[in-house]
């Protein structure tokens, strides 16, 4: 039985936590965001395009789920919008638990069938609704690799500047791979060099220079520390990408035109991705699935819904005629 209570994003938003298996840590839980509807938003969404569609979003790494807007937009097309803080992180983060630690991005399946049940989703549930995810950064490298093994269960793929390849490329990537493997091996929470200087909370957080209100304990100013063990099952996700997948459904890749990574800061990081390296990002893109759209968006920041008001705009044009094309059929 679920149970949904009213969450810290007002009083359209309410939350239910989801207990999962617990790990070496203890307890574990994720958590299910979703927006509540009045009588006549339902009737205006009974006659969209949309009507039948359920949407889960899947944040990205020190990252939870905030973006009202994001789901204001999704709802405004007529779909039912969910989003899960997946476990040690956000509103699922426990005073005990190593944030956003895990040694295989498979055991997020267990996050995501939880979340799937609670919308109707299920393995074993029959639904007439299609599923349609959503998700950010290493959320999206996640998630695709969930839609590959898992065909049949979703109706499309969006992803928002997913992590697929490495900063340095694919030979990089390689070259440290065995290292890592020892050390994940040994010392799987190892603490690795901090490599975060706060330039990306400093765009975004209105606690900065930035328009959005974010909680520090759950996305601090320069992140978590990351792991050996972390970083070897994210290496291990993005050599499934580079051999390449097979998603069986329309896939739609939203990148920002350029990065800007340095250890200085600089105006261009307003307007770019300091994240990822998009163009090593852009070459992973096709080897995802048959169908597959990549739309690079000029001045996009690597969440590219929390840019600018001018690109928020584009991308959410772009994203509806995405959805002209492949949302409205099955």
């Amino acid at each position: 039985m679920v149970t949904w209570e009213p969450d810290i994003l007002g009083e359209r938003f309410e939350r239910a936590t989801l207990p999962l298996t617990p790990d070496p840590q203890g307890e574990v839980v994720a958590t299910l965001v979703r927006t509540r509807r009045s009588a006549l938003q339902r009737l205006a969404a009974s006659v969209t395009p949309l009507s039948d569609v359920d949407v889960l979003y899947v944040h990205g790494w020190v990252d939870y789920f905030f973006q009202r807007h994001l789901a204001e937009a999704w709802e405004s097309a007529g779909a039912r919008f969910h989003a899960v803080d997946l476990r040690k992180y956000g509103r699922s983060l426990r005073e005990h638990q190593t944030p956003g630690y895990i040694s295989d991005l498979d055991t997020y399946d267990e996050d995501i069938e939880a979340a799937l049940s609670a919308m109707g989703h299920g393995e074993a549930q029959s639904t007439n609704r299609r599923l349609f995810i959503m998700a950010h950064s290493t959320g999206g490298l996640t998630m695709s690799l969930w839609v590959n093994r898992h065909p049949g269960r979703a109706s499309a793929l969006v992803l928002n500047s997913p992590w697929l390849e490495f900063q340095i490329g694919g030979l990089g990537r390689e070259a440290l791979t065995p290292l890592l493997e020892i050390g994940a091996r040994i010392t799987p929470l190892r603490s690795l060099p901090q490599v975060d200087f706060g330039f990306y909370t400093r765009t975004i957080s209105d606690q900065f220079e930035g328009e959005w209100r974010i909680d520090p304990r759950w996305r601090p100013e320069r992140g978590f520390a990351t792991h050996t063990a972390w970083l070897a099952a994210v290496f291990t996700a993005q050599r499934k990408v580079a051999t390449g997948l097979s998603i069986d459904v329309p896939v739609l890749a939203l990148l920002s035109s350029k990065s800007t990574i340095s250890r200085t800061w600089s105006e261009e990081m307003r307007t770019s991705d300091i994240v990822l390296n998009v163009d090593e990002v852009a070459q992973r893109v096709p080897r995802l699935g048959r169908n597959v759209t990549l739309v690079r968006i000029d001045g996009a920041m690597h969440d590219v819904t929390l840019s600018a008001a001018p690109v928020r705009e584009r991308v959410r044009s772009e994203l509806r005629r995405w959805l002209n094309g492949y949302g409205r059929t099955r």
